[in-house]
């Protein structure tokens, strides 16, 4: 009887690991990343099949404590990061899980958005809404009724930084701020920046909008995957025309708001700045985030956040740049 007991018993446990093995060869594993999923915390792998989902920080840098150096004075803003893109390396951190305003930095993930959602040629018609009236608010000028493209949009976004820009790629993606915030949150999630929350397209600030010098690394490795975001960001100069309200037609010239790609810094012999995003509001600070690469054209992130002012931020980025170099 006992001996029967462990046949059946056996047999059972057979039969159960069978089962999961044929679970495993039928399951996909083509979801966006989710905190509360378990399947994502596992290097699972089917050998029958050599089938293998990934880690999920499998091909990001992570963050653990801070990465100090003698050559970057920290003292000179909250918070500051650089990231080794390709060998994963953070090879320098402060405070880069520190939740802080962001400014403008929040347009690259309404770029990435945008990008990701739309369409380059697609004609928004501005609201009144993106006619903002906060006071030392960055705006390209469009009002109520004037006709651009989401490219023009994006290079007023990226370049000049308007806010109003901003407003008018939110209500063209999703019909509201509000509902793209929603959507700015779900990405963000999705990408592993955990420790964001945003309320608006543009960054001006909210107490309930904020990020990390961590998480934006995040979603600005996933914006530079967008061929279309490298060119604007590297671009100093650019001249459009788009559509107003009463049909006529008007030229606008956006000039990048980053000091190095206009000639007022330079980066480190053997650094090239490839782009990045600027920001700056009383509560945010200066901030900013770049793409730069070594004499190989190795490519790295830096950002920082909360500076004193602009010249101390571009004092302390250089410092950071020169780190690629040690």
């Amino acid at each position: 009887m006992k001996c029967t007991n462990k046949v059946i018993t056996m047999l059972i446990t057979i039969t159960a690991v069978l089962f999961l093995l044929a679970g495993c060869q039928d399951k996909n594993f083509t979801n966006e990343y989710d905190i509360n999923s378990s399947d994502y915390a596992y290097n699972i792998i089917n050998s029958s099949e050599n089938l293998t989902v990934k880690p999920f920080a499998s091909n990001i840098c992570v963050v653990a404590d801070n990465v100090s150096s003698d050559q970057v004075n920290s003292s000179l803003s909250e918070a500051a990061a650089l990231f080794d893109v390709d060998s994963l390396e953070v090879l320098y951190a402060n405070n880069a899980t520190e939740k802080l305003y962001p400014a403008s930095l929040t347009k690259v993930l309404t770029a990435l958005i945008a990008l990701e959602k739309g369409n380059l040629d697609d004609v928004i018609t501005v609201s009144a809404n993106s006619e903002i009236k906060e006071s030392g608010a960055q705006l390209c000028g469009f009002k109520a009724g004037d006709q651009i493209t989401l490219e023009q949009a994006l290079h007023g976004l990226l370049m000049y930084s308007g806010n109003d820009a901003a407003v008018a790629i939110a209500e063209y993606i999703s019909g509201s701020v509000e509902e793209f915030a929603n959507l700015m949150n779900e990405k963000a999630k999705s990408l592993g920046a955990t420790n964001s929350h945003f309320v608006n397209p543009h960054g001006l600030s909210d107490e309930d909008h904020y990020t990390t010098a961590y998480d934006l690394y995040l979603i600005f490795k996933e914006a530079i995957k967008y061929d279309k975001f490298l060119e604007i960001i590297n671009t100093d100069s650019w001249t459009t025309t788009y559509t107003l309200s009463d049909g006529s037609s008007k030229d606008i010239t956006f000039k990048t708001t980053n000091l190095y790609l206009k000639g007022d810094e330079n980066a480190p012999d053997g650094i090239t700045v490839i782009g990045g995003k600027t920001g700056t509001t009383n509560a945010a600070g200066s901030c900013l985030i770049l793409l730069s690469q070594n004499e190989s054209s190795k490519p790295y992130i830096s950002v920082i956040l909360k500076a004193e002012n602009r010249s101390i931020l571009y004092t302390q980025m250089t410092e950071l740049l020169g780190e690629i170099n040690n």
